[in-house]
C-alpha cells in the first residue's frame, strides 16, 4: 500500500483562471510538471475539483494520469507548479482525510478480509474496533459478507480488489482518489464499484478517479479533464465534451432501393439497416424532402449527440491513441 509522501515547503496559495481557491475546491493544481530523465511526463496540467463532485482524469495509457494523481497526493513531488489538497499545501497534513486506491493493488495475503479493511482504516487514524465493525457491515452491503473471515489469498482477484477499495473508504474520507479502479474487474464487480462511488458521493465525499474507459466516466463524472502526452487537452462536463462534435442522424428508408446515397450528406455510412451521417449545416429538413420526393420515404429517424468516446478521440487524436496502445 503506497503511503503519502513527505511534507514539502509551503507555497503561495494559488489563484488562476478566475477561480478563487476557497473551501469549495477539494483539489487544485496549477501548472504541474514532472520530468523523468529528459521527458516531461506531466507538462503544465491544471485541475480544479469541486467539493462533492465525481471528477474524472481521462487519457490513453501512458498519458500521465497516474503521475498527476501521485503528485496531487504528495506521493511524488512535482518539478514545477502548485497544488492544494483539501485546502492544504502539504498533502501529508490531510492524509487521514483522504482515501486512496493505487493502480498497483496490494493486500497482505494472510490477512482476513475484515482485518485487511480495518488495517487500512487504522493507517488513516481509525481505531481497530470501529474499523472491524464497519468492515463487516460494508462487506455485507457489497455482497461479500460470506468472505469476511476468509484470507485474502483465498479470494478472487475481483473480490480482493473490492476489499481493498472498501479499505480505502472505511475511515469515511472527505476525498477518495481511485487510480484506474475498474481495471481487472468483471462487469458485475464494475457495477458494484460504480454503486460504491455513487454511495460515497451521496455521503458527501469528493471522488477523483482516473480511467481510460469512457463508459464509466460518461455515467459517473460531473466534470473531467482529458490528458494526452502529459498535457491537459480538455476540462469541462461530459456534455461540454460531447458538444464539441456535431449532431448525428440515423435514417432508415422505407424503400431502400439503389441511388439513395447520392441524396445523403457526403459522410453517410451504412449502419443497422439504414444510414448514419452528420447533420447538415442547413438542417436535415432539405435532405428529408429530397428523400421523400424521390420515393424512399422514412421508416425510422433518430438524431443524437455523439458519445464521450467519440469526443475523446477528437480531443486526443487517433495518433495519440495508437502511440499509447
Amino acid at each position: 500500500m503506497a503511503c503519502l509522501g513527505a511534507p514539502r515547503p509551503a507555497t503561495t496559495s494559488p489563484h488562476w483562471k478566475g477561480i478563487a481557491l476557497s473551501q469549495e475546491w477539494a483539489v487544485t493544481a496549477k501548472g504541474l510538471v514532472k520530468r523523468f530523465g529528459d521527458r516531461n511526463v506531466v507538462d503544465g496540467v491544471d485541475i480544479a475539483v469541486p467539493r462533492g463532485a465525481v471528477y474524472g482524469v481521462l487519457g490513453p495509457n501512458g498519458a500521465g494520469k497516474t503521475t498527476t494523481l501521485r503528485m496531487l497526493l504528495g506521493i511524488i513531488e512535482p518539478d514545477g507548479g502548485e497544488r492544494t489538497l483539501l485546502g492544504a499545501g502539504h498533502p501529508r497534513d490531510v492524509s487521514d482525510r483522504v482515501g486512496y486506491l493505487p493502480e498497483e493493488r496490494g493486500l497482505y495475503p494472510a490477512m482476513k478480509a475484515v482485518e485487511a479493511i480495518a488495517f487500512l482504516g487504522a493507517l488513516r487514524g481509525l481505531d481497530w474496533g470501529t474499523g472491524r465493525k464497519r468492515a463487516r457491515a460494508m462487506l455485507e452491503e457489497a455482497g461479500l459478507g460470506h468472505a469476511a473471515d476468509q484470507k485474502i489469498r483465498k479470494l478472487s482477484k475481483g473480490m480482493a480488489q473490492l476489499v481493498q477499495l472498501l479499505g480505502s473508504v472505511v475511515h469515511q474520507p472527505e476525498l477518495l482518489v481511485l487510480d484506474e479502479p475498474f481495471s481487472g474487474l468483471d462487469p458485475v464487480n464494475q457495477e458494484k464499484l460504480e454503486g460504491l462511488i455513487r454511495a460515497e458521493r451521496d455521503r458527501g465525499a469528493t471522488i477523483l478517479f482516473s480511467t481510460h474507459v469512457m463508459a464509466h466516466a460518461e455515467r459517473l463524472c460531473d466534470r473531467l479533464t482529458i490528458i494526452a502526452g502529459g498535457k491537459a487537452r480538455f476540462e469541462g462536463t461530459v456534455a461540454d465534451a460531447r458538444a464539441l462534435l456535431p449532431l448525428r442522424a440515423h435514417y432508415v428508408p422505407r424503400s431502400p432501393h439503389d441511388g439513395i446515397q447520392a441524396l445523403l450528406p457526403p459522410d453517410a455510412e451504412r449502419e443497422n439497416g439504414g444510414w448514419r451521417f452528420t447533420m447538415p449545416d442547413e438542417g436535415i429538413e432539405t435532405t428529408l424532402v429530397k428523400l421523400i420526393d424521390a420515393g424512399y420515404g422514412i421508416s425510422g429517424l433518430s438524431i443524437e449527440r455523439p458519445g464521450l468516446h467519440d469526443a475523446f478521440v477528437k480531443i486526443v487524436g487517433r495518433e495519440a491513441l495508437e502511440t499509447a496502445a
